[in-house]
């Protein structure tokens, strides 16, 4: 049976969980044929199953748990109401809901009938939906109540369903009310097999000259591939495991959903209306937390605080997203004597590289490659090389690597060639097998644990009248680690000024997603080559070379403007 392959694959990696050298050498992803997760394992673990699966606490101290068996029961409910509704096997959703229940209730039910979800921030303005919308091939959406006025524009042939948050909330007119579907029955059958290559996720991806590529998953290279996850966490059956990450990103689905459930851990959340270190800190004290994954960001912003004055209970912390200071590591290892292991991985895979449990560490590496990866450095001329991109050895495919870029096929033989997949990220390797993070091959930068695409925000700015040209790179910054930066050159007629500025900046913030927003400006004539392309590889020296406080001249920040 799939389920048997699964559940032998996943205790094989519980059972070896301390011993490195053992799971790497004799780990083997399971040959699934048919596999659908929600259905063969996750319903399967949930059977009269009353441990908490969800425990969800608000800013208030109220709290909502679910156990397995409730989730597998009110799942089944939503997925025999929104095939009514007319979701069938390879409709595609897009879901666009906070950590509330809904989400986890959503995801697992359209698992269960075989649709396609596209998990999608609430951060996204009408354009950028309308844009998923289009060439997601979007059929059915779900969504906050909260933000249904994005969707005024849209073809409202498409199946609307609304989640009201707070229960009280009004629907808009038009929309299907989510909580209906709990008149139904617990009970599901399903119509037809999975196979274990059926579409599963769809994520938007950012690039560098182009648009976000849709990455596509299958039933196993996300459920099953996140036992690499799994493991490279270090999480146990009955943890109560927090992560740090906002719905809509891969890093949700690998950290609050798979992994953790994965193991028969319990998914916590703690939702604040802000991040703040302390709340959080408070929330591991009270709380039996017993393993953290969290982006550099936050535990920045976390050390700022007396860790050691906070009682927490936990056993494995993690960092993964952007490379880990070791001052980070140190301080964390001081006030916890827990070591704090970097991990890596991407949209298009699972975790690849990690610093797993019990294991050695080195300053600055991310570790070595999980079970079930064979990984190779490549020079330009695809040779192997000591420092050079980060590639997967395809032969055989790593099962946590996704299908491909559903929309453009080019771009997936492009990553695919010769027998490896490129990541597009460049790392060393020492004597000892193991990966230090250099940086991305292309321009595509993180700021604050999100994922930047220059020629999108580029995009936006030669819109303005004033704007002739521009180009957007990371810029240092003390708490961040980074924040985009667009260095611009005027049309005539228009002066450097920070007048000038505060209006461009103005623009974007209103064009652009609050994570997306351009922070700093710098007027400046941009470097080109002979044949007239920008040379952002001379813009982003000129921003490492500097200071993370340090101003230039004609550089504007939008703390200079107030609110």
């Amino acid at each position: 049976m799939a389920s048997q392959a699964f559940l032998q694959a996943r205790d094989f990696l519980l059972r070896h969980r301390d011993d490195y050298a053992a799971a790497y050498k004799d780990f083997a992803w399971p040959e699934l044929t048919e596999f659908n997760w929600a259905l063969d394992w996750f319903d399967e673990y949930a059977r009269s199953n009353l441990a908490p699966a969800l425990w969800v606490v608000e800013e208030n101290g109220d709290e909502t748990k679910l156990s397995f068996a409730e989730l597998s029961a009110r799942s089944n409910q939503l997925a025999n109401w929104l095939r009514q509704q007319g979701v069938q096997r390879g409709d595609r959703i897009l879901l666009m809901l906070p950590n509330q229940p809904a989400l986890w209730e959503t995801m697992l039910a359209a698992m269960k009938l075989g649709a396609v979800t596209i998990p999608a921030t609430m951060l996204l303005t009408p354009a950028d939906i309308a844009d998923r919308m289009t060439r997601g091939e979007v059929k059915h959406v779900i969504v906050a109540s909260s933000e249904t006025a994005k969707f005024d524009s849209i073809d409202k042939t498409k199946t609307r369903i609304a989640v009201a948050i707070p229960p009280s909330a009004a629907l808009s007119e038009g929309w299907l009310n989510f909580a209906d579907a709990f008149n139904e029955s617990p009970s599901f059958e399903p119509e037809g097999r999975t196979l274990a290559t059926d579409p599963l996720l769809l994520y938007f991806t950012s690039g560098t000259t182009s648009r976000p590529k849709l990455v596509l998953h299958s039933h196993q290279s996300y459920p099953v591939g996140h036992l690499s996850t799994m493991y490279w966490i270090g999480l146990k059956p009955g943890d109560v495991h927090l992560n740090i990450s906002s719905p809509g990103w891969a890093k949700h689905a690998w950290s609050c959903v798979f992994a953790p459930w994965n193991a028969g851990a319990t998914v916590f959340i703690h939702n604040t209306s802000r991040f703040s270190a302390k709340a959080t800190l408070e929330a591991l004290v009270k709380h039996p937390i017993t393993t953290l994954c969290a982006p550099p960001t936050v535990w920045r912003m976390m050390i700022q605080e007396d860790l050691s004055a906070y009682k927490v209970h936990l056993r494995e912390v993690v960092g993964a997203g952007e490379p880990l200071n070791p001052e980070i590591i140190e301080r964390v290892k001081k006030a916890w004597n827990l070591m704090l292991r970097d991990g890596f991985g991407q949209t298009e895979t699972t975790a690849q590289i990690a610093n797993s449990p019990g294991q050695p560490m080195k300053p600055g590496s991310m570790g070595r490659p999980l079970p079930g990866y064979r990984i190779t450095l490549l020079d330009h001329d695809d040779n192997p090389a000591e420092e050079g991109e980060l590639a997967l050895i395809l032969d055989p495919k790593p099962l946590g690597l996704m299908d491909g870029y559903v929309d453009d096929p080019s771009k997936t033989q492009d990553a695919m060639r010769g027998g490896h997949y490129r990541t597009g990220d460049v790392a060393s390797i020492d004597d000892d097998g193991y990966f230090t993070y250099v940086g991305r091959s292309d321009d595509v930068f993180k700021a604050a644990d999100y994922r930047i695409s220059p020629f999108e925000l580029e995009s936006v700015l030669i819109e303005h009248p004033a704007v002739g040209e521009a180009a957007v790179v990371q810029s240092p910054d003390p708490l961040r680690l980074s924040v985009p930066k667009a260095f611009v050159a005027l049309r005539n007629g228009y002066e450097p000024t920070k007048e000038t500025a505060g209006e461009i900046l103005k623009f974007a913030a209103q064009k652009l997603a609050a994570y997306k927003r351009i922070r700093r400006i710098e007027f400046y004539e941009l470097p080109k080559t002979i044949s007239g392309k920008i040379r952002r590889v001379e813009l982003r020296k000129t921003e490492e070379a500097r200071g993370s406080d340090e101003r230039r001249e004609n550089e504007y920040w939008e703390e200079d403007f107030g609110a």
